[in-house]
């Protein structure tokens, strides 16, 4: 049995003292969940973040990390830095940093790899544009992602990774991909991952959703058979949102 993984990504949202109440109004709210819950918040919060969370069932996360261990590289964060901060979890590879700051397969790769120097656990983030689906590019967009963000690693290296399938048409649109597009596409996310390593790491390997899941769909969404959480944006910022999705049994 896969734990199911419901992980916030606030992205550039929340000062201090903002993260500080959310999260104290929010523990409650989840303190009997039944699925894994992850916080992946701006590096300016980590601190007060963390401090909110101790003692709770909330994991740390944040939102990269650069794969160097140190150098001239203005404005980025290492896996050591992070690590030090007693941060878990890192989202590695969004469609955001791919769009915005020229992330590609090949950095995602380098990150990965630096996160698990640091035994930190990578949420790896793949998924198509609005483009690629409608020309029926699906899945050889995901297929090349997945070969190439995960060349060279272990078989237990998997044991630390979680996926995210996140389809960027889905991504703060307010659109959201039927639940029965959603667990097709991680199901061939699985199945390649299944023939390009093993059956155990595929059977093993959590796979998220991540397009716009909120209260109104998180039901439907994990009762599908291959997704195994997600990767929550904008419900994310509200703590009763936040809640109605990660206590969605």
């Amino acid at each position: 049995m896969r734990t199911p993984i419901i992980a916030g990504n606030w992205k550039m949202n929340k000062l201090n003292k903002e993260a500080d109440a959310l999260v104290k109004e929010l523990v409650p709210l989840v303190k009997d969940a039944e699925c894994e819950v992850v916080l992946c918040v701006p590096f300016t919060d980590i601190v007060t973040v963390r401090k909110a969370i101790r003692g709770t069932n909330i994991r740390l996360g944040a939102q990269n990390v650069h794969w160097a261990e140190s150098g001239a590289f203005t404005g980025e964060i290492s896996a050591a830095m992070l690590k030090e901060l007693k941060v878990e979890y890192v989202i590695i590879g969004h469609s955001e940093r791919r769009q915005y700051f020229n992330e590609t397969n090949e950095t995602v790769n380098k990150r990965i790899q630096a996160a698990l120097n640091y035994k930190l656990k990578p949420i790896v983030c793949i998924g198509e544009t609005l483009e690629e689906r409608e020309s029926g590019q699906t899945e050889q967009v995901l297929y090349t992602q997945i070969i190439e963000c995960l060349r060279g690693f272990k078989s237990w290296d998997f044991d630390r990774m979680v996926l995210a399938y996140e389809p960027v048409w889905a991504i703060g649109t307010g659109k959201t991909a039927t639940s029965e597009q959603a667990n097709e596409a991680i199901a061939f996310i699985r199945d390649t991952i299944r023939k390009r390593f093993s059956l155990k790491i595929a059977d093993k390997l959590r796979i998220q959703y991540g397009g716009s899941m909120n209260g109104g769909n998180v039901k439907e969404l994990m009762a599908m058979e291959e997704i195994d959480g997600g990767l929550i944006g904008g419900a994310s910022l509200s703590p009763a949102k936040f809640a109605d999705v990660v206590n969605y049994k």
